[in-house]
């Protein structure tokens, strides 16, 4: 399948390791120092670009977390028009360590994989120049992202943003009982810049 240039930015924009040094420095209060990797997988390569995605506290490199795949595709209904769908690994702890050791990822197949049927986000894009996007993700619609992790279920609030230099993440835990965010971007996105770019071909 050719992917739409489009897609294909989308992939290298998010395909890398990022920090969020100088906002960790800024603002220490809200923002942890955090370390994120997302690596380009062989998996559902007939039409879409899959990454591995985890993170750690910079204090705590040998101790990374929440461990996904992010598929990236066109959507059926159009060339342009793209949307990203989320996996949990069965086993999450295989695959600790993946971001910096991404041979970890070398036996990981579709059937070691749960389906988020509510995880899935739009992307729309923005031209900023020849061939230089800004994409932004929203939810579907009338959806919940919910999963079960460690014998926990989990609501999570997902999107960001993403250019070639940064990706800015606004992923927050949703309290089931309030709807109030407990963690992540509570307020406002972590801010990543791109640090080393891993390809994608």
């Amino acid at each position: 399948m050719n992917f739409s240039p489009q897609l294909i930015a989308l992939g290298e924009y998010l395909a890398g390791e990022f920090d969020n040094r100088e906002q960790a420095i800024g603002e220490p209060v809200w923002y942890v120092h955090l370390r994120l990797w997302q690596r380009p997988v062989n998996l559902f390569t007939e039409d879409s670009i899959t990454l591995f995605a985890e993170q750690a506290n910079v204090i705590n490199l040998d101790k990374p977390y929440r461990q996904r795949i992010i598929r990236l595709r066109q959507r059926s209904n159009s060339d342009t028009s793209l949307e990203v769908q989320y996996y949990m690994p069965q086993d999450p702890g295989a695959l600790i360590g993946a971001g910096h050791n991404p041979a970890l990822l070398n036996t990981l197949t579709p059937e070691q994989l749960d389906f988020l049927p509510g995880c899935i986000l739009t992307v729309t894009q923005e031209t900023l120049a020849r061939d230089r996007y800004k994409f932004t993700t929203t939810p579907l619609p009338e959806t919940r992202c919910s999963f079960s992790y460690l014998g926990n279920n989990v609501n999570v609030s997902l999107g960001f943003e993403a250019t070639a230099a940064e990706f800015h993440s606004y992923d927050k835990g949703i309290d089931p009982a309030t709807g109030k965010a407990t963690w992540g971007a509570i307020m406002g996105p972590y801010r990543y810049t791109k640090r080393n770019q891993y390809s994608i071909s």
